[in-house]
């Protein structure tokens, strides 16, 4: 581990980031970040200019983290690339199918996509925030548009699917089953998400 990830401020931003993946942004207030990190509100104040400094900075760790993880899914390597992008989904599906308070503990781990947990809530908050996810999530649907002309080429696919527009499409399906997981309690959106996925994808 690098001294930099050893550091009070990644300290910070580590308490902070579970704190906030199971209560949401507003729902965590800069008392309770310090608490959890046992450090004086100077200490925040020395490396986050505010609040929300601190939620930008946040994010852009936590896209970085996440594009990381989403590379080492779809890197090229022996196996077809449609393969590959369902690993993805798959992987989507087990991080996110617990529903409910007992799974929102789990968030603490890290397991939690910060995408989906603040994306409604800090888009009309906060216009750095909200270009932060945007910038980040336009770069996932580039990764998976990219997969997707692997997957042309490879054959795992139709060679007339269009990878961009299908990319997106892909993308806002499972962010809209994420967020109806949540209403309903139960991982049927991603049952659904999953069936639809192979079915979009073609034979």
């Amino acid at each position: 581990m690098s001294v930099d990830q050893r550091s009070p401020k990644n300290h910070i931003l580590d308490c902070g980031e579970r704190l906030i993946a199971n209560k949401g942004f507003v729902g965590v207030g800069l008392t309770e970040i310090l608490a959890a990190a046992g450090v004086p509100k100077g200490s925040f104040y020395h490396y986050f200019s505010s609040k929300e400094r601190f939620g930008e900075e946040l994010l852009v760790r936590y896209m970085e983290r996440y594009l990381r993880r989403l590379d080492a899914l779809l890197t090229a390597d022996a196996t077809p690339a449609r393969t590959r992008l369902m690993r993805y989904w798959s992987y989507w599906n087990v991080t996110q199918c617990g529903i409910g308070p007992e799974a929102d503990a789990e968030a603490c781990a890290g397991t939690k996509c910060l995408i989906v947990k603040l994306s409604a809530e800090v888009a009309d908050m906060s216009e750095t925030m909200r270009v932060t996810l945007r910038d980040g999530t336009e770069r996932v649907v580039q990764r998976i548009a990219q997969c997707l002309d692997e997957a042309r080429a490879d054959g795992s696919v139709p060679a007339t699917l269009e990878s961009n527009a299908t990319a997106l499409t892909l993308y806002e399906m499972w962010l809209g089953a994420s967020l109806l997981a949540k209403l309903r309690r139960n991982a049927s959106p991603f049952d659904h998400a999953m069936r639809s996925t192979e079915l979009l994808l073609g034979p």
